[in-house]
């Protein structure tokens, strides 16, 4: 499932505070979208039908919470980027990387210490 840039927004809030009310999450979002109590309340609404999002409905206030991981939402982003734009290809990936952005040296010898690992 693929993301929008307000769906990572809204889930980091969530992941961030670990559930929390309407009012928190407004709070929250409001510095970086401007996005009122109704905005907000539509798009937990909105992710909740999508699996996003959980709603603990007998609570008052209710609580709302992250359906996912972060990290089982960043595995999904980087499969999707990676069959998308590499056709599968992990080491086209890696190598285009590291052409644009250089890494430290420690950076490549954890690099190369990662791939002995996997033996390749």
């Amino acid at each position: 499932m693929k993301l929008s840039d307000r769906e990572w927004t809204v889930l980091g809030v969530l992941w961030d505070s670990g559930g929390a009310a309407l009012g928190e999450v407004t709070r929250a979002l409001e510095p970086e979208t401007g996005w009122s109590r109704n905005t907000v309340l539509t798009y937990l609404t909105r992710m909740e039908g999508k699996g996003l999002v959980s709603i603990d409905k007998e609570g008052c206030p209710r609580l709302y919470r992250a359906a996912l991981s972060r990290e089982e939402c960043q595995a999904q982003a980087r499969d999707s980027f990676l069959r998308s734009v590499y056709r599968g290809a992990t080491g086209d990936l890696v190598a285009a990387f590291l052409k644009e952005k250089p890494i430290s040296g420690e950076e490549r010898e954890a690099l190369r210490r990662l791939l002995e690992e996997m033996e390749v």
